[in-house]
């Protein structure tokens, strides 16, 4: 299929913000770890395909390249395994023999890969500004001071924290310390299933959107058994009365992403593309959610993709990076975005040619750069939360 301005949308113009938005500049007040020490190459350098080659095959066995589904295809075609954190993570621990871990992600996805990993590997992260707004939606000062409103209205002994997967370290050690879970966008009703085994309520971190589709959509609660915990308001904006009466106390985080898709996203395209099939990820907006055809995972939305017949017609709901190589990939099928404006994760677009080019040749030289280290304390209880995700029926 042809890549059209009106199914894309058309790029930002190339103002200082736009840049930082696409992932070609940045600031030095809100980001960390902008600045590479040495030369970090020139993205118009026609010898970066050739530099990555190179150094990735001098190190050979000793580096294992993760590449997640949101990132540049320039990157993706060095990824020795794709897929979304979680898979990644894994496949990063079932290659001990690999001293190092390029995850070309966003920092929250490279600590799980340490947790997961064995101390002799060593994670690193292309750039460090490659950072995920939902995942700094919370904190850990704040996750704490969340259970200390709950423990004063009463409901903290039955209530069973989840965290999904976009969360950082420390949240997943607080979901572990505290007997819970972590849970992906496939397997979060599982999740939600076995918290309501373990106590009467959940609260769920940080993606707000995520687990109130999965507890309204697919587990059948209502609306008014969820709450919404603003960390940004005196104990969170709720009374005591609404946290005691409530079963889900949602995080207000979201997806920068896909918050942004819309009820008028999904009717325009509708009215644009007769008979199209629109197919959105859990994290957009409940109104979305409720008005598209088809919901799921990042993995699901390949899946589908894959098993559509020739000539049928889809709108999806995710990443833009991920659209654009769906739809190079099947040809045969009418595959838009369902937004017309841009939609790229700005964070994730931080890993680009340049820093992953940097990062190989660094350990070609024997320096590695930008590791990605969990403290123990807060690797045992994370690790908890996970183990206890992986055995979940």
């Amino acid at each position: 299929m042809t890549t059209t301005t009106e199914t894309y949308g058309v790029d930002p113009t190339p103002t200082p913000l736009a840049l930082l938005l696409l992932g070609r500049e940045a600031d030095p007040n809100s980001e960390r770890g902008v600045e590479c020490p040495g030369d970090l190459p020139a993205a118009s350098d026609p010898d970066l395909v050739e530099r990555a080659r190179a150094a990735k095959a001098k190190l050979g066995d000793r580096v294992f390249i993760l590449g997640h589904h949101y990132q540049r295809d320039e990157v993706i075609e060095f990824a020795d395994v794709t897929g979304d954190s979680f898979k990644l993570a894994r496949d990063a621990a079932a290659r001990p023999e690999a001293e190092y871990i390029v995850f070309c992600g966003v920092h929250f996805m490279a600590e799980s890969a340490d947790i997961l990993t064995s101390s002799a590997q060593q994670v690193v992260l292309p750039d460090l500004a490659a950072g995920c707004s939902m995942a700094d939606m919370a904190t850990a000062e704040q996750v704490a001071e969340c259970w200390d409103v709950l423990t004063e209205a009463g409901i903290a002994d039955v209530t069973v924290p989840v965290s999904y997967m976009n969360s950082s370290a420390d949240i997943k050690a607080f979901t572990g310390k505290h007997g819970g879970t972590i849970c992906t966008s496939s397997n979060a009703q599982r999740a939600l299933e076995w918290a309501y085994e373990q106590g009467q309520k959940v609260l769920f971190l940080p993606d707000q959107h995520l687990g109130r589709n999965t507890a309204v959509r697919d587990m059948g609660f209502s609306l008014d058994d969820c709450v919404l915990y603003n960390p940004h308001k005196p104990k969170g904006g709720l009374t005591t009365e609404q946290l005691r009466d409530a079963k889900m106390i949602l995080w207000r985080g979201h997806c920068s992403v896909h918050g942004r898709f819309s009820l008028d996203s999904v009717n325009d395209v509708r009215a644009r593309i007769p008979g199209v099939t629109v197919l959105v990820h859990p994290e957009c907006k409940h109104e979305v959610v409720s008005a598209a055809d088809m919901v799921g995972s990042t993995e699901y939305i390949i899946k589908a993709l894959d098993a559509a017949a020739p000539g049928s017609k889809w709108a999806i709901g995710t990443e833009l990076n991920l659209v654009r190589r769906l739809a190079k990939a099947h040809p045969d099928k009418e595959i838009v975005f369902l937004d017309r404006a841009v939609c790229f994760c700005s964070t994730m677009n931080r890993i680009d040619l340049p820093h992953l080019v940097w990062a190989l040749e660094s350990l070609v030289e024997g320096r590695v750069p930008n590791v990605i280290t969990v403290d123990p304390q807060t690797e045992k209880y994370a690790k908890a939360a996970l183990d206890r995700m992986l055995a979940l029926p």
